[in-house]
């Protein structure tokens, strides 16, 4: 017979768990597993030893798989019926750096600090909270009886564009069968709106770096003779792109992409998206466009180019009158469908050595766009499960971030892949005082109970 769950019973599973989640969570977060930090490798060890440790403590039959080079996957097994259903929950443990010395954090960004209902420190929404509230779901829905074998993929290179990621589930791939995955990184369109992804956009980037001199030189004496590798990289910068419109400027850039629908549009133009929510919650004082259908068509379903740092010449209070030796400019396309993050890298790598051929050019993590199905079974239950909880209706947009192990899954494990995201804009992937907060947390864990039960009830 199938099950029934009852919202308030979930929502008391939720309130008698509270304590344990936060303090659970506090770990998480108080382990600093930066994947893209050498230095963190021992905090990647700790996180992992935390992450078994922790599935291991609430039933799950842990493995860990990993090749010789790179950070690992977890594999966590719950149940093992034979005509149940199998779901996979996806997140990843590993986190963006912090730093309150170089960044406003009002508090120490790898101490999670609490502050009435919501949690701050690196990694509460971006993905630690998130994946919590998904394995708490797991627990209620599992010991109210739902007929449904769960298991948690959790991995530590995400932030890094997930590299080795593919090659893992590869090799593991007989011992990862499952009929759907269903994913808890991404970010409604505010707190009154939830969104469950309909796609993702692709990365792809890169280093530019020149080097003219050996060491700073006195810029009265040597000025005006000598090559100034920052300004000669802000000259390459511009034209890639002009940074007052965004526009990218290489030739064939936008020959492949796929646009949006009309009803994708259709559906952006009711999902509640306003401008002045979206510049309140990212903290944004300017904008190119003011217009909210040209913001969503920017961030959801247009590709870009972004300038994420200059490095070089003098960096301490007052001026230093030095032409320096060498420059380096960090930059990553973010791509949409129809786009291929190999061909996207032949055209800048192209459009560097035309503009300065002497600027050196490293690629970095590429992963394509990704999409998913909007309409069917599971997105049904995907919608009935968000509405069960937050009692509000979910939209399908598209998210602007990526998830380089999006692809993978589907191209290995060969199963649909659903969104169902518990962060909010105003939490701040990536940034300074990033959160996460008890109504998202326990809203969580009720929606993915609810999930569960729904995917244990559709036809086989």
């Amino acid at each position: 017979m199938a099950t029934a769950l009852n919202r308030d019973q979930l929502f008391l599973f939720a309130k008698n768990h509270r304590r344990e989640y936060e303090e659970l969570l506090k770990r998480f977060v108080e382990t600093p597993t930066v994947s893209v930090d050498p230095a963190h490798a021992e905090d990647i060890r700790a996180g992992l030893d935390l992450t078994v440790d922790t599935l291991r403590k609430y039933g799950g039959k842990v493995d860990v798989y990993k090749i010789e080079k790179g950070n690992p996957v977890v594999h966590g097994v719950f149940g093992s019926a034979r005509n149940a259903p199998t779901v996979t929950v996806y997140n990843h443990i590993d986190v963006q750096p912090a730093s309150k010395e170089t960044e406003p954090w009002d508090t120490e960004p790898f101490v999670m600090t609490t502050k009435g209902d919501s949690y701050y420190g690196r990694g509460t929404t971006d993905d630690k909270g998130p994946a919590l509230a998904a394995l708490f779901g797991a627990r209620a829905a599992l010991e109210a009886g739902v007929p449904v074998n769960i298991r948690f993929l959790w991995e530590f290179e995400e932030e890094i564009g997930s590299p080795n990621f593919e090659k893992i589930i590869t090799k593991a791939a007989p011992n990862l069968k499952t009929d759907s995955v269903v994913v808890s990184d991404t970010v409604w369109v505010s707190r009154n709106r939830p969104a469950n992804s309909a796609g993702l956009r692709g990365l792809m980037g890169f280093l530019l770096r020149l080097e003219t001199g050996t060491v700073d030189t006195h810029s009265g004496e040597v000025g005006g003779a000598a090559r100034n590798p920052l300004g000669e990289l802000m000259r390459v910068a511009c034209d890639l792109y002009d940074p007052v419109t965004g526009r990218v400027k290489v030739k064939g850039f936008y020959d492949d992409v796929i646009p949006p629908s009309k009803k994708e549009l259709q559906d952006w133009s009711n999902c509640g998206f306003s401008t002045s929510g979206f510049k309140k919650a990212h903290h944004l004082k300017k904008m190119r466009t003011e217009d909210d259908m040209e913001v969503m068509k920017r961030i959801w379903g247009t590709p870009t180019l972004e300038i994420h740092g200059l490095a070089g010449g003098y960096q301490g209070p007052g001026l230093k009158s030095i032409v320096p030796p060498r420059g380096e400019l960090k930059a990553s396309c973010r791509l949409v469908p129809g786009q291929d993050p190999k061909k996207i890298a032949a055209l800048i790598k192209a459009a560097v050595k035309k503009s300065n051929p002497d600027v050196e050019i490293q690629f970095e993590s590429m992963a394509p766009a990704f999409r998913t199905k909007v309409e069917g079974p599971l997105p049904e239950a995907l919608k009935r499960a968000v509405k069960f909880a937050f009692k509000r209706d979910a939209v399908f947009v598209r998210d602007g971030g990526t998830i380089g192990a999006m692809t993978s899954i589907e191209k290995v494990l060969k199963c649909p892949i659903l969104f169902l995201g518990l962060s909010l804009p105003e939490h701040g992937y990536h940034a300074p005082n990033e959160n996460f907060d008890w109504q998202q947390a326990s809203g969580g864990m009720v929606a993915f109970a609810k999930y569960f039960e729904e995917i244990s009830n559709l036809p086989r």
